[in-house]
């Protein structure tokens, strides 16, 4: 084997995307030393995204002081390469930032805003960011503010719409945001397909994860509904049915209509940033991997964007991973080659979660072996 492409998913708790690509680098040297390795981290958007951009594209990290989900100060950290600035808005509006306190209707996404303007006022033109993992249900309202958009209620009054007050806005001025994101181009990196509000939207989906009851969870709902209605009459933008639009608590929907982004499966725009295409030109062999392997897989997810593209080369995939569900067997007719999982005597999760980076070892090496004897 001369060419081997490691570029998995992280395993979520366990294993980091960038300890994948440790272990692999040390094992195919092992047993085939003259193979070129590339090893290329990856995330889908989520937390974990600038991390992995870093590595992958040789990008500068820069932090930052902006605003969290609760008005509190913290520090944020984006990547930024060139012209190029990839942001994920759980650096801001994070779930683990939360806490204890776990209130949807009160976090706002303003933070997230902080840092794309930072990023703009230093001198990007091309924004990633990443949705996902958020506490948020603001439908972008406070990213939005931060950039310069302006909302009113029905007295003339500004404020900052959370997702408890969105059913409040009578106006929306984007007039002053459109002119600081002028020449700038945002890519939402969006890997979920609901609707910004109804029974598959942002807050019935993803609402109770973040701390929303039945009750509140209809409250958000409606809020969401009224957004999209108050979009469509001030901006003349019909965001509630757009794929994607209820992704991270609605900031989909907010990211086309007020931040004139385009919203694209993740794994497509990591994939188009590091030049997976070019990358695949005379390669053996290409590893890939997640936590669980199952129908959803196939989906949008890593390693069905990956199967994408090395189907048509017939670029053998190797698809190491934590667990295989029964419909897995999907992700066959889309490119991959063979799976195995990570755990090798049928343990529980939690028995072998500690671990993970021995056994993901283990198998890889049984792989490579079997490779090494076939040819």
């Amino acid at each position: 084997m001369k060419k081997c492409i490691v570029i998995s998913d992280s395993f979520k708790g366990t294993l980091s995307s960038l300890e994948i690509c440790s272990i692999a680098r040390e094992s195919i040297s092992k047993f085939f030393p003259g193979c070129q390795i590339v090893a290329v981290p990856v995330a889908d958007g989520g937390e974990g995204t600038v991390e992995c951009f870093q590595e992958a594209i040789g990008a500068e990290r820069v932090t930052i002081s902006v605003q969290g989900p609760f008005g509190e100060p913290v520090k944020a950290a984006y990547a930024r390469k060139g012209k190029l600035a990839v942001v994920e808005m759980a650096a801001a509006a994070g779930l683990p930032m939360a806490g204890e306190r776990r209130d949807p209707e009160s976090a706002s996404t303003y933070g997230v805003g902080q840092i794309i303007s930072h990023a703009v006022k230093s001198g990007c033109t091309e924004i990633l960011l990443g949705l996902g993992g958020s506490v948020t249900n603001d439908g972008g309202c406070g990213a939005a503010v931060a950039l310069g958009a302006h909302f009113y209620n029905q007295r003339g009054q500004e404020f900052v719409p959370t997702g408890g007050t969105l059913s409040e806005i009578e106006r929306i001025d984007v007039a002053q945001e459109r002119m600081v994101l002028e020449g700038v181009t945002i890519t939402a990196m969006c890997d979920v397909e609901n609707p910004l509000c109804g029974p598959t939207g942002a807050a019935h989906v993803f609402g109770p994860q973040k701390g929303a009851d039945k009750a509140m969870v209809e409250r958000l709902d409606f809020g969401l509904a009224h957004l999209a209605e108050v979009i469509q009459q001030n901006l003349g933008s019909s965001v509630a049915q757009i794929p994607g639009a209820g992704a991270a608590g609605g900031m989909g929907a907010g990211c086309v209509a007020f931040l004139g982004a385009e919203l694209k499966s993740g794994i497509e725009c990591v994939l188009d940033t590091v030049q997976f295409d070019t990358m695949l030109e005379g390669s053996d062999l290409v590893i890939t991997g997640e936590g669980r392997i199952d129908s959803q897989s196939v989906q949008g997810k890593v390693i069905s964007g990956i199967a994408k593209r090395t189907k048509p080369r017939d670029i053998p995939l190797l698809a190491l991973v934590g667990s295989i569900a029964e419909d897995a067997g999907v992700a066959y007719e889309l490119g991959v080659t063979a799976m195995f999982s990570i755990d090798r005597s049928a343990q529980d999760f939690r028995e072998y979660a500690s671990r993970s980076a021995v056994y993901y070892q283990r198998t890889l090496e049984d792989a490579l072996r079997l490779i090494k004897a076939v040819q």
